[in-house]
């Protein structure tokens, strides 16, 4: 099974390239204007084993609030796409990360109903280029966007660099998890109704 999808998004305030491979390997070639942001991302194919490009450009001398969601969107979208009809997939996953001392714990349903919450408390702060405030701009626009149920909740933690991180890591194993193919569901839809809309 193929599933690879790209999608590009060029609005006055960013131009964004994405290409996602679920079946991959962690392989990555990541470019944004703002490097933690990059990190971040490089995170997310690192980490939950897919195969991603992104090429981003954005209005960042404004701020970097555009890029950030427009690339939540872009990336989202490509997984929507990549998954096709959603047959076969087990839909759910979750994972709780440490990071030194750091525990997030993500959940997501990829059953076609976007919902967020987002338990992570963080002040207004920066991480090199990036406001700290715009990590759940990201994952909201990611859920809607994916069509997905996502929730990240904070356990512990003092250090910004490592609460993010940790935030963008159990969205990857998590996404991961509820990607793969179950050999026990064959070609069926992971929902008793049958349908996703």
């Amino acid at each position: 099974m193929n599933r690879v999808a790209t999608h590009h998004r060029k609005t006055s305030e960013t131009d964004i390239f994405v290409r996602v491979g679920l079946d991959g390997t962690g392989r990555y070639q990541v470019s944004t204007p703002l490097p933690f942001l990059t990190h971040m991302i490089e995170q997310l194919s690192r980490h939950g084993g897919f195969d991603l490009e992104v090429r981003a450009q954005g209005d960042v001398e404004i701020d970097g609030h555009h890029t950030t969601e427009d690339l939540g969107l872009v990336l989202g979208k490509a997984v929507l796409e990549a998954l096709g009809e959603r047959r076969g997939i087990r839909r759910y996953g979750d994972a709780t990360l440490p990071m030194d001392e750091t525990r997030v714990s993500v959940a997501l349903d990829l059953g076609g109903r976007a919902f967020f919450v987002w338990r992570v408390p963080l002040p207004k702060a920066k991480l090199g280029a990036w406001d700290v405030e715009l990590a759940p701009v990201f994952f909201e626009a990611f859920a809607r966007a994916a069509q997905c149920n996502l929730h990240v909740v904070l356990h512990e933690g003092d250090n910004l660099h490592h609460i993010v991180e940790a935030c963008f890591k159990a969205l990857a194993k998590a996404l991961r998890q509820a990607t793969e193919l179950d050999p026990r569901a064959g070609d069926a839809l992971p929902s008793t109704k049958g349908a996703f809309d």
